[in-house]
């Protein structure tokens, strides 16, 4: 007996000795147990580690489910945690993660994970380990290392998994999938991406001043694995995500979303080259020293994946900040490009196609041909509960039978192709003191070629420090 299906059966056994006979004979009916009675067999208890927030959207989403049940609340900030305190007033309350996982690990199925990006991987792999299915909200880690060790890790503990990427359940990726797939644009070779993002700042410098921790917050577990530095309230509760230490800039935020159609829809894992291009904000004329603890205000990012059907590579470019590729001829003038928050561009050898952020209201261009056109039939199933309550039913019905639609073996290198966006920024953006002359400073004038099985820059060796981070002593990731 595995230890969670021990950990269920101790639990629930009296509901079972209360419903059967001393000989096992007969069993009570539901009905006489009560009008919409869910046994214990068809509940999940959920742990959510980081109560405020997207976790308080998180957790309200899951409770949608009449099989869900929220059993226990993790943040280190007690004023965010208000909100989900009240709509959940029998979970028990922690500060610390690892404290309510050694306490309550009887008591619950599963956990959601919705910290800083910073966190996401420790708190995750920890509930993992304890044979816990786990939701985690995009992007999946902070780094790539990371990625890769909870696409083993679910693989190993044998646990359901979900990335909070919402789109990934949407119709509209199903569809987009559907008319790629019916060959009515070709084989796609080319991909524009964009998004609005940053909506908070990025591009400044790293805050100074001494500040007093307010009382409620626990700055040491807020910081995590991360380097130790002095409180400071331009970081959180929300602005962490234009910090390296803590976020992933635009890219994490808004790539898994919008990006998605791109890697569910086209036969590619992992690019093999990457390249970018960033606005810099410079500390004073003439200085060479950009502000490299703050993520860039806008990016571009190339990157090159070679198709697995063997028809040649898929170019996909990356752009945020406001900044847009160029509209294609075929869209008017008058028409969107896109939505208020991004948008994704497919081009093939026999036509495009445009799609909104999380690959909804996919459309041929010119336009006109969604009338024109037959289009195809519904073939993909679709997913109306939602992203949040499918994994909700995939958890309960256990590891290899329950589905979802961003388990790890996708999330995972996915979010691996995601982040090595951040890793040529974050090249781009490091002086390198070894190179001589202006035209040799900065790396976006290089091309990075990436070994996605080794996880290495091959031809910049100082660019795989963002492969992995370091993390401060009392913080590991070990499978």
């Amino acid at each position: 007996m595995s230890k969670q299906k021990k950990n269920r059966y101790e639990r629930r056994q009296f509901i079972r000795d209360a419903s059967m006979g001393l000989a096992a004979f007969t069993i009570v009916p539901r009905n006489v147990l009560g009008k919409g009675y869910i046994p214990p067999s068809d509940q999940l208890n959920i742990a959510g580690i980081g109560a405020g927030g997207k976790g308080e959207s998180d957790l309200a989403e899951f409770a949608k489910s009449p099989k869900a049940r929220i059993v226990s609340l993790v943040d280190v900030d007690d004023r965010q945690a208000v909100k989900s305190r009240e709509r959940f007033p029998k979970a028990t309350y922690y500060k610390d993660f690892r404290e309510m996982l050694e306490k309550e690990k009887n008591n619950i199925d599963a956990v959601s994970v919705s910290t800083p990006d910073n966190t996401h991987a420790v708190a995750a792999l920890a509930a993992m380990q304890l044979g816990k299915h786990v939701y985690v909200q995009k992007p999946l880690t902070h780094d790539i290392y990371e990625a890769r060790i909870l696409t083993e890790a679910a693989k190993k503990y044998k646990v359901v998994t979900q990335m909070g990427n919402q789109g990934g359940s949407g119709d509209g990726v199903r569809r987009t999938q559907e008319i790629i797939n019916a060959g009515l644009i070709g084989d796609v070779y080319k991909v524009d991406c964009w998004t609005n993002r940053p909506v908070w700042p990025q591009g400044i410098p790293t805050p100074t001043g001494s500040f007093e921790v307010p009382k409620e917050l626990n700055w040491d577990l807020w910081l995590g694995p991360a380097k130790q530095m002095e409180y400071n309230p331009a970081y959180l509760p929300f602005n962490w995500r234009g910090w390296w230490a803590f976020g992933t800039g635009a890219l994490g935020d808004m790539a898994c979303h919008i990006m998605d159609p791109v890697f569910r829809c086209l036969p590619i894992d992992y690019p093999t080259e990457v390249e970018c291009s960033v606005v810099t904000i410079w500390r004073e004329m003439w200085n060479d020293k950009p502000y490299l603890d703050s993520c860039p205000p806008a990016s571009i990012i190339h990157l090159n994946y070679p198709r697995k059907d063997g028809k040649g590579n898929v170019k996909v470019s990356w752009h945020d900040g406001g900044l847009l590729p160029e509209r294609p001829d075929e869209l008017k003038p008058e028409e969107a490009f896109g939505n208020w928050d991004g948008g994704v561009l497919f081009v093939g050898t026999k036509g495009k196609l445009l799609a909104d952020c999380y690959g909804a209201n996919p459309r041929l261009l010119p336009t006109k041909l969604m009338k024109e056109k037959t289009l195809p039939k519904e073939t993909i199933k679709r997913v109306p509960e939602g992203h949040y309550v499918q994994w909700v039913n995939a958890a309960i019905d256990g590891y290899g039978k329950g589905k979802t639609s961003s388990p790890f073996e996708f999330a995972g290198p996915f979010t691996e192709s995601i982040l090595i966006g951040n890793l040529a920024i974050r090249s781009w953006m490091m002086q390198n003191p070894n190179l001589k002359g202006w035209e040799d400073k900065y790396l976006g004038r290089k091309k990075l070629l990436w070994d996605a099985k080794n996880m290495k820059i091959t031809n910049f060796d100082e660019a795989n420090q963002f492969v992995k981070r370091d993390y401060r002593d009392g913080w590991k990731l070990v499978m």
